[in-house]
């Protein structure tokens, strides 16, 4: 299972990985084993100011629909067109070409917040 150390993670199974003011959220390496093969992912709305913990996009599989949720407060600035257009990134790429959607932070300090590697893998023993 890769967890890469750099990441930020959620206990809903999002990473987050941030520059500057810009936060890229995607879906974990163990979400998209769980999930299994990706065939649609539903993008949130450019522009778009979300709340942390808000279900903002949709990814799914051949098994399920699981809701995608912020991990920070922000605005949208992006969606992984890629993605959308490959579902199969998500499953084959999920920590770099597979990111959901990137958002301008709007509080850095709801970084504290979230699980390191070395929790995130305790979690998912």
């Amino acid at each position: 299972m890769n967890v890469p150390e750099n990441l930020h993670y959620t206990t809903n199974h999002e990473w987050v990985s941030v520059e500057g003011d810009i936060a890229t959220v995607g879906i974990t390496d163990h979400a998209q084993e769980e999930l299994t093969d990706v065939v649609f992912v539903e993008l949130p709305e450019v522009g778009r100011s979300v709340s942390k913990g808000e279900a903002i996009a949709v990814v799914e599989s051949v098994k399920a629909a699981s809701d995608i949720y912020t991990p920070l407060t922000g605005e949208i600035v992006e969606g992984n067109a890629a993605a959308e257009g490959d579902p199969s990134l998500v499953n084959t790429d999920p920590h770099g070409a597979g990111w959901i959607f990137k958002l301008r932070v709007a509080d850095p300090s709801e970084l504290e917040g979230l699980m390191d590697a070395a929790a995130y893998r305790a979690l998912i023993s």
